[in-house]
């Protein structure tokens, strides 16, 4: 029994230093779930990830919502390509725009592609692209660099015959994220410029404050007594105002005729 445990302490110690290598050398899986959907405001954006592949159905002169969460250090690119209907169905060249902001709805430029492409009658697809700046960790605040936290994609067609709109579209999209060193000057953001969005959730609502006894009748005592006070003009000036109102009435009251003479 003693010989057969002895044995054992070699091989469990192999497995153990193992396991973290084998765990190191996994991929982390990306994302497989196809999205199928796409909000029409910013509040209604659908959520979607790196690599994670997006095919919506949709119809020609509708937004289209989407919303993805950038870390410090990131360059994104995305890759849209729009299936438009036969060209015997339309009626003149249609143009598509793809324009994404920050969670503060600042409008983020493309350093690089087509963010507007114009497609003629007889072409099936539309292809934009756009490259991000690199997110940075760090950024003054009258600057509008990209910053960590939630980050929206609009696509819209901003130029297409009214007789067009409401005909059916294909969109694919695809983004990818490439990691980076964002440390300018040791700076560091310590949370992101805006909190994750989950359409839908609601926040819970927080604890109310505790009443204290100076927010009760002792505070307004002590503001009725103090001096001097607002209360105590108004007041005064009150009750002057209403000794004259009294003392002309009387005068008129008492003797009437007296204005006739």
């Amino acid at each position: 029994m003693r010989a057969a445990l002895l044995l054992s302490l070699p091989f469990a110690g192999l497995v153990a230093l193992a396991g973290p290598a084998l765990a190191e050398e996994t991929p982390t899986p990306s994302p497989s779930a196809t999205v199928t959907t796409a909000g029409t405001s910013f509040l209604t954006a659908t959520k979607v990830e790196a690599d994670q592949p997006v095919r919506v159905s949709g119809s020609t002169g509708d937004y289209q919502y989407w919303s993805y969460e950038a870390a410090a250090g990131e360059t994104d690119r995305l890759a849209i390509t729009i299936t438009l209907p036969p060209g015997s169905s339309r009626h003149g060249p249609a143009t598509w725009t793809v324009d994404v902001f920050d969670g503060l709805r600042r409008r983020q430029a493309c350093t690089a592609g087509s963010q507007t492409s114009t497609a003629a009658t007889g072409t099936g697809t539309v292809a934009l692209h756009c490259l991000l700046r690199q997110v940075r960790s760090w950024a003054d605040p009258w600057s509008d660099e990209p910053l960590p936290g939630t980050y929206y994609v609009r696509l819209s067609a901003t130029g297409l015959p009214e007789q067009d709109l409401g005909l059916p579209i294909q969109t694919d999209v695809t983004l990818d994220a490439h990691g980076g060193d964002a440390q300018p000057d040791n700076a560091k953001l310590k949370a992101p410029l805006s909190p994750k969005v989950d359409p839908g959730a609601t926040v819970a609502p927080q604890a109310a404050p505790s009443a204290s006894p100076e927010a009760g009748p002792l505070q307004r005592a002590k503001g009725w007594f103090s001096w001097p006070s607002g209360r105590w003009w108004w007041t005064i000036g009150g009750g002057v105002l209403a000794a004259m109102t009294g003392v002309g009435g009387y005068s008129l009251t008492r003797h009437p005729r007296r204005w006739f003479r």
